[in-house]
Order: C-alpha cells, then structure tokens, then sequence
C-alpha cells in the first residue's frame, strides 16, 4: 500500500451488495455484541450471541467469558476473562431489537484487566459527580490503503463516503456525535462526540471509533488511530484527540475564573498527564506533540486564548462570554477517553 502520491487515487463508490440478503431481523430475539477494549489498549475485539430478547436494562445483560490469551491479556494455562456489560447501543447494521454492548473485561475473581480502565475512572467520576463535568472529544483518524482542512475536491478529499457512513451509523446507535470535517493531512478525518457528561463520554468514543472500523471493514480500508503514522509522506500534521472540558461552576457566569484556575492544576499535572494521553506511557504522543503543526511541546505546559499551539486552549468565545470550558490539546489520537477524562478530573477537582 503507498500514500506517495494522494493525487491519483480511485473513488470508494461501489455498487452497494445487501449483505444480509433480504432477510429481516428475528422479531423478538436479540443479537447482542459484545465489544471490548483488547491488551494493547487501543485495538476493540467483539463477538455476539443470542439472546431470547432484548434486556431491558444493562445489568439484564448475561456475564460472558473470552479467550484472553488471544487477546494480549492472559495466558494459555489461565486464559479465561470475562465481559461485563456497562453500556448499550442500537446495532446500526442489523437493526430490529439487536444491540452493540460495551462491556468491562475482569480477571477471575473479578479483578479488573490491565486495560479496563473504565472501572477506575467510574469510581473518579462518582466521586465528582456534584460537578456535573461535560466532555467534548474530537477524534482524528486516517484512512489508508485509499489514495486538508474542511476541503472539498476528489483532489484533496479521500474516503468521505466512509465518513458519512459512519455519521449515520452513530446516530442510528444512539451515540452523540456532533459533527465532522476534513483535516490537514490527505486521508486524515475527524469527528467529535459530545456533549456526554462523566463516563458516558468513554462509552460513546470507544462504541464510536468501532463503528468507524467496522464501516471501513465493508469499505475495504484500514483506519489509523496512530498520532503520528510512518506511511505518511512529507511534513503533515500528526493526529489528535482533543478533550473538551467543562465544569458546573465553568459554565456559569464568572466561570472563567474556575476555567484559568483548572488550568493552572493542569500546569502542576503535566508530567504525570503527558504519561496517560497515549497508551504508551507518552512516547506516541513525542512524535506528535513537537511545537508545530499547531501543537504545543510535549515538555512544556502552556495556556492561551485562542491559541492551538498550547497545551489548553481557552475558545475566544469562552473568553468573549466569560463562561464555557477549555481545550486541551494534549491527548493522543490513540488515547483511551476513560483515562483521560479521569486524568482530567483528577488534576482539576481531586488535587
């Protein structure tokens, strides 16, 4: 596969095969997909079953066990892990009473993985509650093996029939996804979910970025979460996952006041945040975070109004209102949202 040259590529558009050939989904029964975050942290791995119907609350959702040897996460003498459902969406693909579910993964004795982090930031996110802290994340992603910002052109867009597929896919599963655009580099998307306040934030990305992998699947092309992929040629942009934060108290009037205040906890944070905005300890986000291609450095914390080549951006309106939230810029495209938005809340409602 080669990105050499972005100008010459063939379009996506292929005559549409109904690949269920027809046939409707079972009036009562319900094909449950279980989705969960594998051990690498960064890739999802599903398997559905049936049940007699559709549970009408999560916690009806049946304890399931995988094969955590073959998925980074066990061994083969001690392989069992186990599938707990904590949040449910519509099956955009199947349809009738078929869900997609977001599940935790244990150990025995119901330990949580290595991965889940789901489980340690629940317990952050009841703690803060009374705050009712909002979330805003905004995925950037590439599209490989099919060869700039909100353009429009065959010559500078790539892969939008992919993209408006997964918008659709989002909202028919009941995910809060905001909007999308074009970036910076050829073949580079992003889309935003939000507002979600506490954990549904992590919920919604990770259902979000599988549905974009499996649309892709039937597009026939990979979906790049790396910030900063070799496969790219010249100097392009690397890719983010910027979070989008706000407090009650930021959002009523003088919450500005609260807003540079988080900021300034954020500041005294950063090494130890720098740590989590990727899912290798910081070093994806090196390659990334270098003080250009309007980033900030990964070394050093900064602040500003309207300024994205800070650590946290404050939006011009923000400051305009004197009321809102912040952007910080610092996540990875390959972040896991529960430990960032845990990280987040740590440093600015725990600390």
């Amino acid at each position: 596969m080669s990105t050499a040259n972005f100008n010459v590529h063939l379009p996506l558009g292929t005559p549409t095969v109904d690949q269920f050939l027809g046939i409707q989904p079972h009036p009562t029964k319900c094909q449950a997909t279980y989705v969960w975050i594998d051990g690498t942290g960064e890739n999802l791995r599903c398997k559905t079953r049936t049940l007699d119907k559709k549970p009408s609350q999560i916690e009806e959702y049946p304890l399931w066990n995988y094969d955590g040897s073959s998925t980074g996460q066990a061994v083969g003498q001690d392989s069992d892990r186990y599938l707990k459902a904590v949040a449910e969406f519509r099956d955009p693909f199947l349809g009738g009473q078929n869900t997609l579910v977001m599940c935790e993964t244990y150990e025995h004795a119901m330990k949580p993985t290595a991965t889940n982090h789901r489980a340690k930031c629940k317990e952050v996110m009841d703690r803060i509650a009374s705050h009712k802290p909002f979330f805003g994340m905004e995925q950037e992603y590439l599209l490989l093996d099919r060869p700039y910002y909100c353009g429009v052109g065959a010559n500078k867009v790539v892969g939008r029939e992919i993209v408006e597929t997964h918008y659709r896919a989002c909202l028919a599963a009941g995910i809060e996804i905001a909007g999308t655009n074009a970036e910076v580099t050829p073949g580079q998307w992003e889309f935003q979910i939000g507002i979600c306040e506490g954990i549904a934030m992590g919920d919604q990305l990770w259902m979000a970025r599988f549905l974009l992998h499996r649309v892709a699947e039937q597009f026939g092309v990979i979906v790049s979460i790396d910030p900063k992929p070799h496969v790219t040629i010249g100097d392009w942009n690397g890719a983010g996952c910027h979070t989008n934060y706000s407090t009650a108290t930021m959002r009523k009037d003088e919450g500005i006041k609260e807003i540079m205040a988080a900021c300034e906890k954020l500041a005294k944070t950063h090494k130890e945040d720098m740590k989590l905005y990727d899912p290798n300890g910081g070093l994806d986000n090196l390659r990334r975070l270098t003080g250009r291609h309007e980033t900030s450095s990964a070394d050093k914390f900064t602040w500003g109004v309207a300024n994205r080549g800070c650590s946290v951006r404050i939006p011009r309106q923000v400051d305009a209102d004197g009321k809102g939230y912040l952007e910080d810029r610092r996540p990875s495209s390959n972040c896991d949202p529960y430990v960032v938005t845990a990280s987040i809340c740590r440093s600015t409602l725990l600390t």
